[in-house]
């Protein structure tokens, strides 16, 4: 398909936002607060997790976390998010930050803690009980939440309970917002206890349908007691994994096939993406303030995969791929500064383990960079300025997809299924 022009204004576009989000921040006080951080333009924010093996038994080392470190941090990032704190990765990331502030005192990067939260028998042979939790497994997740980030007030300055554990489509282990709401007033009495930090926020994170923007099943007194509860709405978003479950908005209308170049077709699909996006925002909004509550809400997570063989490649919905991860990615960047929100963008590097018998699978390459440290079609520009000059990861410098050849990334871009009637 000839995506000449258009991808070339689409990629002024790109260079435009991402040069306004990259910019590096000058202060030297590397000790700010989430309410300094959250929602400024300066301070990106990313998912991360370091892990580079099939297995996360292969924890990465702390000198491989400091190597990722540095190349966010080339890339503008300052707010990571960590998932769970049962294994090392958590735990080191936090290590090698504070190395590295050692190291160099102007280095400026903080940590949104994730703490797992289950319901009971989840992940085991037996059927999961959404009625009753994990008791002695979150207990530990949130007792090391409140360890770290007493150990490393500097750094840690948000704590989420959970990750997309109410959403009921999380079969095995979702669990009732009481859970959530549980833990939540615990760390909120041990801020007013003076055992926390009051700057730290707490948090849940959780797909927009949890927060009330989708279904009325979710609407429960429960809910509404956890959204006055929570300092801010950490609400995830994903479009692209609707293009398949949900493909209304990703189907194009015929007449946009008959009067729309291939190209044209392309970007007004990511279009329609990023206005998805904005609507599953707009109802968590709308649900918040019908219940009377007036929090911020940020992007806790949303993404978009470069691969995919099954529901989202070429025998899918032509979704997966790296030029409109690109214009995905550029777009929430510019919603969210615009709209004084953060974006915890779903993530920094691929990973195997988390499809590992399918090397092609989406869930393994929604990372900017691959996972020998390729920056990917979204961060093509950063490596034009240089930013990551000096820097790479397992030994290879950083250097572009495709060898930066746009008629090769062109070659893979397919235009979304036309709507039948």
């Amino acid at each position: 398909m000839n995506l000449r022009l258009p991808i070339f204004l689409a990629a002024l576009l790109l260079l435009g936002a991402m040069s306004a989000c990259h910019q590096k921040t000058t202060s030297v006080n590397t000790n700010k607060t989430a309410e300094q951080i959250l929602g400024n333009p300066e301070y990106l924010a990313i998912s991360y997790g370091g892990y580079r093996g099939k297995t996360r038994d292969e924890q990465p080392t702390i000198p491989e976390l400091k190597e990722d470190l540095r190349l966010m941090h080339a890339a503008g990032i300052r707010i990571l998010r960590t998932y769970n704190l049962q294994l090392d990765h958590a735990p080191n990331v936090l290590r090698a930050i504070r190395e590295l502030k050692q190291e160099d005192p102007t280095f400026e990067m903080y940590v949104m803690l994730g703490a797992w939260i289950d319901c009971l028998n989840a992940w085991t042979e037996l059927e999961p009980d959404h009625g009753q939790e994990s008791l002695e497994n979150n207990e530990s997740e949130i007792q090391k939440a409140v360890k770290y980030a007493t150990e490393f007030p500097d750094i840690v300055k948000i704590i989420a309970v959970g990750n997309e554990a109410m959403v009921h489509w999380a079969a095995s282990y979702f669990v009732h917002p009481s859970v959530i709401l549980k833990y939540v007033n615990y760390l909120q009495m041990l801020k007013s206890m003076g055992k926390l930090s009051p700057d730290l926020w707490i948090t849940s994170s959780d797909n927009f349908a949890s927060w009330g923007g989708g279904e009325s099943a979710y609407h429960n007194e429960t809910l509404v007691e956890l959204i006055h509860a929570v300092d801010y709405i950490s609400m995830h978003t994903y479009p692209f994994h609707d293009t398949h479950y949900n493909p209304s908005f990703w189907e194009q209308d015929p007449i946009f096939s008959e009067s729309l170049s291939d190209s044209l077709q392309v970007l007004a699909a990511m279009e329609r993406a990023a206005n998805y996006a904005k609507g599953q925002y707009e109802g968590v909004k709308r649900y918040m303030e019908s219940v009377g509550a007036d929090k911020p809400i940020h992007i806790g997570e949303t993404g978009w995969s470069s691969v995919s063989i099954n529901h989202y490649g070429d025998y899918g919905s032509f979704a997966a791929d790296e030029y409109k991860e690109g214009l995905y990615y550029a777009a929430m960047r510019e919603w969210t500064a615009k709209e004084a929100m953060s974006c915890f963008y779903f993530q920094a590097f691929d990973e195997q383990w988390k499809d590992p018998n399918h090397p092609m699978g989406s869930e393994n390459h929604f990372g900017l960079f691959t996972i020998d440290g390729q920056a990917k079609y979204p961060l093509w520009d950063l490596v034009d300025q240089g930013v990551f000059e000096g820097l790479g990861r397992a030994g290879k410098p950083v250097t572009k997809t495709f060898n930066g050849d746009m008629e090769a990334l062109q070659a893979t871009v397919h235009v979304p299924k036309t709507k039948t009637y």
